[in-house]
């Protein structure tokens, strides 16, 4: 790895449009310090084997220094490096623009203060994204239709639909970008699943299923299960039940993101093998770099 530091100056920010909610005395940006770390060998030039699982990037990707969650150049940057599936955060401004931010506040990953949904998308567009470790970077939170417009030069994307958004908007944008064939979305229940169908039955959908019940609601009812992908949670569940989702037509999908990525960092490699052998499609990770090149060897 090289480090690589870009000192970039910033103008202090304009006084915020919205009043007391956009303004954060706490941050000073007239002097700003990016770390960037970049692999030596990117490996983005590496095709995507049956042999491996898919790999979803959490959030675009976590936890690198000077990118930070749910940005357009992250995105960028974790593509380049490994053949990942971007999963991503909607949220929705108080003038209905859909756009990216895994919170229901602006406090933690941008500039800004207060509620998203309460803040107009003019004010929004004009904060500065955070990286995870508190950096702030020189980047802005992405619309949904600037997300949807970059993977159509051939990334895929996943959709997770936050709380307050209605998800009909959302396949809705979908299809009028006509992004149906490369963007999917996420939903945690049943009824909005649904309501993600019947805007549109050829949607793909994230479900929640961890158990024999929960599939056999969804193979009951009227989806096209092909379209289906099982999340089956942050634990591995019996191979046997992999198999089930996986014979009614189901995209299996496990996600590492917390216990099972930090098992991996203390043991090895071998737990993602150990899981992909049990029945994972996708893989949902923290650490998409670190999960491509487990599967080069």
């Amino acid at each position: 790895m090289r480090t690589l530091l870009i000192c970039v100056g910033l103008l202090l920010l304009a006084p915020a449009l919205g009043g007391q909610k956009m303004s954060n005395p706490s941050f000073d940006l007239s002097s700003v310090v990016y770390e960037q770390r970049i692999p030596s060998t990117p490996v983005a030039s590496v095709k995507h084997s049956v042999s491996r699982p898919l790999i979803s990037a959490h959030r675009g990707g976590r936890f690198i220094a000077g990118y930070p969650e749910n940005a357009l150049e992250t995105f960028q940057f974790v593509a380049k490096q490994a053949p990942v599936i971007v999963e991503c955060d909607v949220n929705m401004s108080v003038d209905s623009v859909l756009f990216l931010l895994h919170d229901n506040t602006l406090n933690r990953t941008t500039t800004g203060y207060g509620p998203a949904q309460e803040t107009l998308w003019s004010e929004i567009h004009d904060l500065f994204l955070k990286d995870d470790y508190g950096t702030v970077t020189r980047y802005h939170p992405p619309s949904l239709e600037e997300v949807l417009h970059w993977a159509g030069r051939g990334y895929q994307v996943t959709l997770d639909v936050k709380r307050g958004v209605p998800v009909e908007i959302v396949v809705k944008t979908v299809r009028n970008m006509g992004a149906i064939d490369y963007a999917s979305v996420i939903t945690y229940n049943y009824e909005d699943a649904l309501r993600a169908y019947l805007e549109d039955p050829r949607i793909k959908i994230s479900v929640s299923i961890r158990n024999e019940e929960e599939l056999k609601r969804y193979i009951d009812g009227p989806f096209n299960l092909k379209n289906l992908m099982a999340f089956t949670g942050l634990t591995e569940r019996p191979a046997s039940f992999y198999r089930q989702l996986k014979d009614a037509g189901i995209t299996v999908i496990i996600g590492t993101i917390g216990n099972l990525d930090q098992s991996a960092t203390a043991k090895g490699d071998r737990v993602y093998h150990q899981l992909y052998k049990a029945g994972a499609d996708i893989l949902a990770t923290d650490r998409p770099l670190a999960v491509h090149k487990a599967f080069l060897d």
